[in-house]
């Protein structure tokens, strides 16, 4: 057992406090981004504890819809130092292999030994300097480094596995890597007497869902009327599924507020639509956050090509799929739906069954609960059902907040009602020191994005840089407030990286110091899409 983690778990009885000098960084989480921040820790000499709630690594992956598979081409979606093993043939792997691919990456780099597992984090509270001292920095910590104030971080953590106990431990640095969508579902609050209170019912939301094993599936969904809430990817899985299981004559409804643009399933589309948008000429006709004039201009020239590019798909995806037939047209444009994250894959076949009707769509605008099911908008007969699952989402933000004791931080975290969490780089918050928060930035291909700023996380730990003043680390994340709205509309409070992934590589990798531009040749750098393979080692010059 790592000396470290020896000491984690072998605490004073003697105080419930374990002041860890000689282990100064903790991390919340042991999904993908607690993985790869650990792994780039070690790398420069840190030995950081790993908190991790459950028994097992993988964070998203260890609980989801049974039929769940990769929405990037394994390719896209790989460890830079670390790619898919020859075995795996598919270009999309189910849930299963991808927690094995991430397991079998822990084992190469010999994380586990760093990881507490069954150690859940209840709050985090920083002790050791007052706000009064904190609000006069005009620097990060009030030197822009790391370890440059004298606080530290205290950590109410509970072992869920031993006696239950609450014990509290000290670092000096915190990573907090526990995601977005996760442990907290949003499900939509309704008046006295219009709630599942009065539904005779089974309800549910795809957390609990995704949580049952194959027999209990089968008995949740076989054989019964079930009804799905929600319009993004985890609502289309869950009504497929249902499909699979019952078939013509129990059809499973989807009730959708908003209609998304949906790419084909690969296996019958034939085109890779997203590789329109993963090269430096697709990001030209973007107006970048923090951007200069030429840039400005040349994105303004070229905005007509960038609306002849999204009308461009949304034409091929009306032929290639029944959209209007169905009234699933969305209201917004398809650059709107990738500048916001909110495009995935259909699952195979997916249409055919709305064609033979085992999958029924429906819009609407509100509904409420009655005994016998759903009454949608202002319609007086029910719809009938027997089960409704919630794919409504997780309220990641306030699962974030909530981690905190102090009220400001709380705050901090929250923004405002029309901002993101306030994050420069999307992982550092201006005013809270020795903390950097991962997963709450999304790219096409999440796992490599976590991967480029859990290197420059390192890099900013071992004082290869400093970060910029507070004040222009705000002006930056304004800048990036504006872009998203602009280009995002509705689904602005999603903070993604979908438009501008490759700025943003770039923007890290002049922080670290190395060469943004990773292709070989001039067209290449141009045209050719990036992936991760291009980002391995990233080290100054």
């Amino acid at each position: 057992m790592h000396v470290f983690t020896e000491n984690f778990l072998n605490s004073s009885k003697k105080s419930n406090i374990s002041t860890m000098e000689e282990q100064r960084v903790a991390i919340v989480g042991a999904g993908i981004s607690g993985l790869l921040a650990c792994k780039y820790l070690v790398s420069k000499g840190f030995n950081p504890v790993v908190l991790e709630s459950k028994d097992e690594i993988g964070g998203v992956w260890t609980q989801t819809i049974q039929s769940t598979k990769l929405q990037t081409e394994k390719e896209d979606y790989q460890f830079t130092d670390f790619p898919w093993p020859s075995s795996v043939k598919e270009t999309f792997p189910h849930n299963t292999r991808v927690k094995e691919y991430i397991q079998s990456y822990a084992k190469h780099f010999n994380l586990f030994p760093y990881i507490k597992f069954n150690s859940k984090v209840i709050s985090i509270d920083y002790v050791g300097e007052s706000f009064e001292e904190m609000k006069s920095w005009e620097q990060w910590g009030g030197t822009g480094k790391p370890f440059g104030s004298k606080g530290k971080w205290h950590l109410q953590v509970q072992h869920t596995k031993d006696d239950c106990s609450t014990k509290e431990y000290v670092f000096e640095f915190l990573f907090i890597c526990i995601g977005r969508f996760s442990g907290l579902p949003d499900i939509p609050e309704f008046p006295l007497g219009e709630g599942p209170e009065v539904f005779e019912g089974k309800v549910l939301h795809s957390m609990d869902y995704s949580a049952l094993d194959s027999a209990g599936v089968s008995q949740l969904i076989k054989g019964k009327k079930v009804t799905v809430i929600g319009s993004a990817k985890s609502a289309i899985d869950l009504a497929a599924e249902c499909a699979h299981t019952n078939g013509i004559d129990q059809p499973c409804t989807v009730i959708q507020r908003t209609v998304h643009w949906t790419l084909p399933n690969p296996e019958e589309c034939g085109m890779n639509i997203e590789y329109l948008w993963l090269s430096r000429f697709a990001e030209l006709m973007v107006h970048k956050p923090g951007q200069g004039y030429i840039h400005s201009a040349l994105a303004t020239a070229l905005s007509p090509l960038r609306w002849g590019f999204s009308k461009y798909i949304e034409s091929y995806l009306k032929r290639k799929l029944p959209l209007k037939k169905f009234n699933m047209i969305p209201k917004h444009s398809f650059l709107q739906e990738m500048s916001g994250c909110g495009i995935y894959i259909l699952p195979l076949d997916f249409y055919g069954k709305v064609e033979n009707k085992s999958i029924i769509l429906k819009q609407a605008k509100s509904f409420r609960f009655c005994k016998e099911g759903l009454i949608l908008d202002e319609e007086t007969e029910p719809l009938k059902t027997d089960v409704v699952i919630f794919a409504t989402g997780y309220k990641g933000d306030e699962k974030l907040k909530n981690l905190f004791t102090c009220s400001t931080f709380q705050k901090y975290m929250m923004g405002s009602h029309n901002s993101v969490v306030p994050l420069y780089r999307q992982m550092i918050h201006p005013r809270i020191p020795q903390l950097a928060i991962l997963g709450f930035a999304e790219g096409l291909s999440d796992l490599y994005t976590f991967e480029i700023e859990c290197q420059w996380l390192a890099h900013f730990l071992a004082n290869t840089f400093k970060l910029p003043s507070i004040s222009d680390m705000e002006k930056d994340i304004l800048n990036w407030d504006v872009y998203m709205k602009k280009y995002t509309g509705k689904n602005y409070r999603r903070s993604c990286l979908g438009g501008v992934q490759i700025w943003y590589n770039d923007l890290l990798c002049k922080d670290i110091g190395c060469d943004p531009k990773r292709k070989n040749g001039f067209f290449s750098e141009l045209f050719e899409a990036y992936q991760p393979a291009d980002y391995v080692g990233l080290n100054p010059q």
